[in-house]
């Protein structure tokens, strides 16, 4: 028996077309699951399910539309039989000092990460608890436990989540539906590799806060997905896995 086996399992992941969300897409593959990439970018969302083969599909999904949550949903369950996991991994971003930053800017950035994640995971849960069972996730982020200038709203966001996974879990978890979070650190994506271009200060200084002295792969985060998913954590719920290298023990 592999506790670490996805196979039988259908994982939804939102911003799953690059990025970590398909990292976790990828590794969940390998261990047997069947992804759905859901995306805003619904082009890129088709053309990464189709470089990932048979195991992959897709589905355009604006997360901050919540109207149309439970619909989506509907569409899913009714093509796919079931839905085991729902990664809530979807997310924006606005960098701005505080006085700059609109109330729209702020609530942006919270109308997708928390409300369109709860809406998400609001329609799965009936069906969920129908089956007895069910897997929610949640991408958080060191922001959910330290700050950091300039993303206020990206830091609420993401410290919600906490509080999110803490509440859901002592509701859903006799229902058999667990849910955690995971917590990236510097992870090596284009998207930082574009944020230190150039900037050696703000490379030495982030490799100098993480004892390990290396940028995580983005794969670190997919396998700690798939654990979180699979059976091998089958008594973990509420809880936040933090992938960094050691950094937050540096703060």
């Amino acid at each position: 028996m592999n506790a670490f086996s996805l196979h039988n399992k259908t994982a939804l992941i939102t911003g799953a077309a690059s990025g970590l969300g398909l990292a976790m897409a990828k590794c969940m593959i390998v261990s047997g699951a069947k992804v759905i990439i859901a995306d805003l970018n619904g082009e890129l969302a088709q053309a990464t399910a189709g470089t990932l083969g048979s195991q992959a599909s897709w589905i355009q999904m604006d997360v901050g539309d919540t109207a149309a949550a439970q619909e989506k949903v509907d569409v899913l369950i009714s093509e796919h039989g079931a839905i085991d996991i729902l990664v809530n991994n979807a997310g924006n971003h606005c960098k701005k000092p505080i006085e700059e930053m609109s109330v729209s800017d702020f609530e942006s950035v919270l109308d997708v990460h928390v409300v369109g994640a709860f809406a998400l995971t609001k329609a799965l849960v009936p069906h969920m608890k129908q089956r007895g069972k069910g897997c929610v996730l949640f991408t958080a982020s060191m922001t959910s436990f330290l700050g950091q200038p300039l993303v206020t709203g990206y830091s609420a966001a993401k410290s919600a989540y906490l509080g999110m996974i803490r509440g859901m879990t002592t509701e859903l978890a006799v229902h058999g539906i667990r849910v955690n979070g995971i917590a990236p650190g510097w992870i090596d994506t284009p998207m930082l590799r574009k944020a230190i271009e150039g900037d050696d200060e703000r490379r030495n200084k982030i490799l100098g806060r993480t004892p390990m002295k290396k940028f995580g792969k983005p794969e670190d985060i997919g396998w700690a997905a798939v654990y979180l998913a699979s059976d091998a954590a089958a008594f973990v719920s509420g809880q936040v896995l933090v992938v960094d290298g050691g950094a937050l023990i540096g703060f």
